[in-house]
């Protein structure tokens, strides 16, 4: 088979067809064929990029952790004090439906994937720290300003935070509960670690 003149745009675009089938038939039912299928090329164009199909799942992982911490970090960004900032956290880790309910989706049928792929186990380990960081800064930032009182160490608060996001999204995915409730409890919890009555959920 010929080399493309473009390696990287060809990966870019096994990439996109991956994630695509990923959503559509979970990491434990995709085939290669598939793949090949949504990208429009032979399954040997994918085994030339990728002879370990599981390698592409990591690069799908990558692309799709990446992006969903960049979208919380703009959110978090654009706010204006520790308060806003809590609950922009907060709310940009909910599966809201549309692009964040189909990246979380994507994140949690690769789960499997980081379970047995040292790669992708890495790769998760750095997504839970990134996402964790994010809490404890704003976290330190506000006891700092005497906005928040902690209930414990903000690395263990931050911790937790993650924990419960990704259990309450798990539930909101499976359809036990809505991503608006999943919001409102964790703002709720955030009034508890936090001490200031502003970030909770409206009552």
């Amino acid at each position: 088979m010929a080399r493309p003149k473009n390696q990287a745009a060809r990966r870019a675009q096994l990439i996109t067809a991956a994630a695509k089938t990923l959503q559509e038939r979970g990491a434990t039912g995709v085939k290669l064929r598939d793949i090949a299928q949504e990208a429009e090329v032979t399954p040997a164009s994918v085994l030339y990029y990728y002879p370990d199909i599981r390698a592409l799942f990591v690069e799908v992982f990558a692309q799709g952790a990446a992006r969903y911490c960049e979208e919380r970090e703009r959110r978090i960004t654009a706010a204006d004090s520790p308060v806003a900032r809590l609950r922009a956290c907060v709310h940009s880790g909910v599966p809201w439906p549309g692009e964040a309910e189909v990246t979380s989706r994507l994140l949690f049928e690769l789960y499997p994937v980081a379970l047995r792929e040292e790669p992708a186990r890495r790769m998760q380990r750095t997504f839970f720290d990134r996402q964790a960081g994010l809490y404890q800064d704003i976290l330190t930032e506000g006891a700092a300003a005497g906005d928040f009182t902690l209930a414990a160490p903000a690395p263990e608060l931050a911790r937790t935070f993650i924990a419960m996001e990704d259990g309450y999204a798990m539930d909101v995915l499976t359809g036990g509960t809505t991503a608006a409730e999943q919001e409102r409890r964790l703002l709720n919890y955030a009034y508890l670690a936090t001490g200031n009555a502003e970030v909770a959920a409206p009552s």
